[in-house]
Formats: C-alpha cells, structure tokens, sequence
C-alpha cells in the first residue's frame, strides 16, 4: 500500500508529503476525524514513508522497513491503545521510558495514539510534558474523532491534520471493482467514511440480513403494521441483528431519504435502487413533508434509544406514528 491507495483525503496526503519531499515534518500531528475515513492507515503510511528505503515521499511496501511497520514489528513504531476506557498515564509514562533507551539504528521514531480523546487528564498532561521536551527526535500522532476534546495546550502544539468522509461515488467505484454486491455496497458507502469501513460492513455476516430486514419492516409498516411488529420481534429482537440498532436505523433514514426524492420525482442516486418497483408508488402516495416527519422522528428514536430508552417499545411506537403520518 502507498498513500495513493488510501481512498479521498487529498489534503491530508499533500501536507504529509510535502513534509517528508522537504524533510520537515511537524513533531506532532492530530488526525481528526470520522472513524472509517482512513486515519490509521495514513499513520501507518506515514510510519512507512518516513523509514522506506525506496521513496522518499511515499512507501514502496516491500522492503524490509516497510514490511516491518506492515507487520508491527519495527522497533521505532509503537501504537497505543486504550487500556479499557482510557488511555493511561502509565501508557505514557511507559511510552516515554520505551523512548528513552531504546538504540536503534534509525534517528527518528513515531508513536500513534489512537482515541487520543481517551487520555485521562493525567496521561494528557504527562502528554504534554513529552511534547514540550521530547528526548529524542520523536514524530507523535493522535488520531481522535474529535480533535478539540483535546486539552487546548496539546493542541497548539500540533498539526492539525482533518479527515473527511470519502465519496460514496469513490468508494462504490472502488468496491463494486473489487467484485462485492453493488446491492449492498450502495448503503454501506452512505453509512462509511471510508472504504477499509465501507468494506467491513458489506463483508459482515448481517449486514445483508440487517438491510432486507429493514426494506421489509419499511414496507409493513406503512402497509401491514401487526405483520411490521411480528417481523421486528422476529428478525431484530430474537436475532443478533438485535445488536446492531444503529446501523439498522442508519439503514431506514437512508431509504426514508429514498422516499423523499422518489416523492420529489428524482429517481437517480436513490440507494435502494433495486427497490424502486414498489417504492416509487408508495412514495407518491404520500406528500412529500410525510416523508420528511419520518426522517425527523427517525432522529428522535435514535436519540432516544442512545440515551437508553427501550430500543422494542421506542421502535414500535415510532412504526405506529409513521403509518399515521
């Protein structure tokens, strides 16, 4: 892999290139972003580059430098992890000790820190100190989904670096190329910031079950609510698609979504393209703001079941409000 292969994210390619063409990285940088939009694998691309003995600007993936930060083996790259809820201040203090009196044959060394917003307040501040007065020559980079949930004082000594959300239109091109279901790639690039999450839901075992059960409870609801409750007590309560609520509702906003274009008369770009038959019809015979209430209330039930609301009851009530309008 090379940074190219990385889908989007132009602008964080361009900064990170420029400062290794020019050999001036910054000796921190916050990759902030959506989970999914590819900000691990630029870390891991970045570690590459900066040890590849091919390229200068980029990594060529087979030599011995660059297989070792593949298989996470190089002695100069160390990722942390959130031990439990957080990030410790003994990860960092460890960190700092590893740092300290490891001898190896390259100069510069580079820790991640991923779900750096985890840090406690002790681990960020012992963070800080290390940013401040590093003993080596030390590229640090902190992946949050949140850049600003970091303490201020780490973030003015940082490069912010933000990550957005890829193309769906990217993202389709790409997975539909690589042979996976075009019926099931369509959602999944509306619910992925990138391609590595785009391509783990369309590869997960219920993510196609999730997807025709939600087509089906849609349908019911507006059309045969008693059989709508049976099938969400059947299909999602008594199954492990009980597990995956959120992407369920993600799945029924981007088909309410649907309606509202195919009630506006705009066929093209809906996601459940292959369900157009029956849902042109029942899209017509509701106004347009009907369509638009649902997905308004959709928030809501989202919300609510976020905030622990039982997820049966607030699903069954909101399946009888949307029939009534």
């Amino acid at each position: 892999m090379s940074f190219q292969a990385i889908a989007g994210q132009a602008q964080a390619k361009r900064i990170l290139q420029n400062g290794l063409r020019s050999g001036r990285l910054s000796h921190a940088y916050i990759f902030s972003g959506p989970s999914g939009s590819g900000r691990r694998e630029m870390a891991k691309e970045l570690a590459k580059a900066l040890y590849c003995s091919e390229l200068v600007d980029d990594s060529c993936g087979h030599c011995l430098n660059c297989r070792k930060v593949d298989h996470n083996n190089h002695p100069d790259v160390v990722w942390i992890e959130p031990d439990g809820a957080s990030i410790k201040i003994d990860q960092i203090r460890e960190l700092q000790k590893e740092f300290a009196y490891r001898a190896t044959a390259s100069q510069t060394k580079i820790y991640v820190l991923n779900e750096a917003d985890r840090m406690t307040v002790q681990a960020a501040n012992s963070l800080l100190k290390f940013l401040e007065e590093p003993l080596t020559d030390i590229i640090a980079v902190l992946i949050t989904e949140n850049g600003h949930a970091l303490l201020p004082t780490i973030q003015s000594r940082a490069q912010w670096i933000s990550f957005v959300p890829a193309s769906p239109l990217e993202m389709s091109s790409i997975l539909i190329e690589e042979g996976l279901s075009p019926i099931l790639v369509s959602p999944a690039v509306h619910l992925a910031a990138g391609v590595h999450a785009a391509r783990e839901l369309v590869s997960a075992e219920w993510f196609a079950e999730a997807r025709n059960t939600v087509l089906q409870l849609a349908k019911e609801s507006l059309t045969k609510l008693p059989h709508a409750m049976i099938t969400l007590q059947q299909k999602v309560f008594k199954s492990k698609l009980n597990e995956h609520i959120d992407i369920l509702m993600d799945l029924w906003m981007l088909w309410l979504k649907d309606m509202v274009r195919l009630s506006s008369g705009h066929k093209e770009n809906i996601v459940y393209i292959d369900q157009a038959d029956w849902m042109s019809p029942l899209a017509f015979s509701r106004e347009v703001g009907f369509w638009i209430t649902g997905m308004e209330r959709a928030v809501d039930v989202r919300k609510r079941i976020r905030f622990n609301a039982n997820p049966q009851l607030t699903l069954e009530k909101w399946m009888i409000d949307l029939q009534g309008g």
